[in-house]
């Protein structure tokens, strides 16, 4: 069993940008795991409708 592993998740998520409001889009979280204990988020991106892939930090999280 390892003791520290990479693990990577997709789940979707409302975000909004200036330019286009409110947007339902599947962001993908890499996290570092101890011993099955996620410890760290290390990189968040999500996909495009075009299929490029951006950073999180553009669009705001909506709640």
């Amino acid at each position: 069993m390892k003791l520290v592993r990479i693990k990577r998740k997709t789940r979707t998520e409302k975000r909004y940008t200036s330019k286009m409001g409110i947007l339902s889009v599947q962001v993908t979280y890499i996290k570092k795991m101890l011993l099955g204990i996620p410890v760290k988020t290390l990189h968040k991106y999500r996909e495009t409708y075009y299929g490029e892939m951006k950073d999180c930090t553009d669009c705001y999280l909506f709640i």
